[in-house]
């Protein structure tokens, strides 16, 4: 019966941005307290620092591009690595027995300490950030991937080969589509962490990218420029998730909705 009742989007829309301007007073009002102001920043203090950012100086194309071309590279790397090794070891159970010991000892690793080893490796340009985000995408997107292949069903296998699908056609038409909607899942948090890895990154040795201008106003106590580096970074991580949103709507066009799946 609660299933049959459609949801009121506007009525969502409505209470998020009800849920926002709520948030935006209370924000407003109790930083009229300095000693509030001094810790969470003021609104209008942030509006101002975006608006200089990318209005007034213009600073911030240059920087912005640098932290976004870490993201995208580091993105797509990790992506593609992951990807191709969780196939490859999904499909190969030796493969899978001799390396899993040594793959969850380097994942259960608090990557993030490899920072000063990348910078030492490839210096303090963008690929020494590229390195350490490429860590944090890559084991999400592998352990997604190596899943969705362990996940197939042994009588789906089974039935493709009665029909005499060989091993190319078992993976284009088996393996593949049963990763992908695991891979899409993985891509969601791989936003994030590509945003982490690449700004985390300028933190600890950096003359560039917005992480750059966060840690400098943070050496002048300017929390108004920090939180707006970090709603920029925000907004820009939300944009990225939207494209991978949209990609997955594209390629998974044969999944049913909820409520498709509900009426079969």
């Amino acid at each position: 019966m609660w299933n049959s009742i459609k949801p009121n989007t506007r009525n969502f829309r409505l209470w998020q941005i009800i849920i926002l301007a709520v948030i935006l007073g209370t924000w407003y009002f109790a930083s009229l307290n300095d000693n509030v102001a001094f810790f969470f920043g003021q609104p209008l203090g942030v509006a101002e620092s975006i608006w200089n950012w990318f209005v007034v100086d213009g600073d911030i194309y240059r920087h912005l591009g640098i932290t976004l071309s870490e993201t995208l590279l580091a993105f797509v790397i990790g992506t593609v690595f992951g990807m191709l090794f969780g196939l490859w070891l999904g499909l190969s159970k030796t493969a899978s027995l001799v390396l899993d010991p040594y793959l969850t000892a380097l994942n259960s690793m608090p990557r993030v300490i490899l920072a000063p080893i990348f910078a030492m490796w490839f210096g303090l340009g963008i690929w020494s950030k590229v390195a350490l985000a490429v860590t944090l995408v890559f084991f999400i997107v592998f352990f997604n991937v190596y899943q969705g292949i362990k996940e197939v069903s042994p009588t789906l296998l089974d039935n493709a080969k009665m029909l005499g699908a060989n091993r190319k056609q078992l993976l284009r038409h088996v393996y593949l589509p049963s990763a992908t909607s695991w891979v899409f899942s993985s891509l969601h948090a791989s936003v994030g962490l590509a945003f982490v890895g690449a700004v985390v990154g300028e933190y600890l040795g950096s003359a560039s990218g917005v992480g750059y201008l966060i840690l400098q106003a943070e050496g002048t106590f300017d929390i108004n420029t920090v939180v707006a580096g970090i709603i920029v970074l925000t907004v820009f991580a939300l944009l990225l998730d939207l494209l991978v949103s949209l990609t997955e709507k594209y390629f998974l066009t044969w999944k049913p909705t909820s409520g498709e799946t509900e009426k079969l």
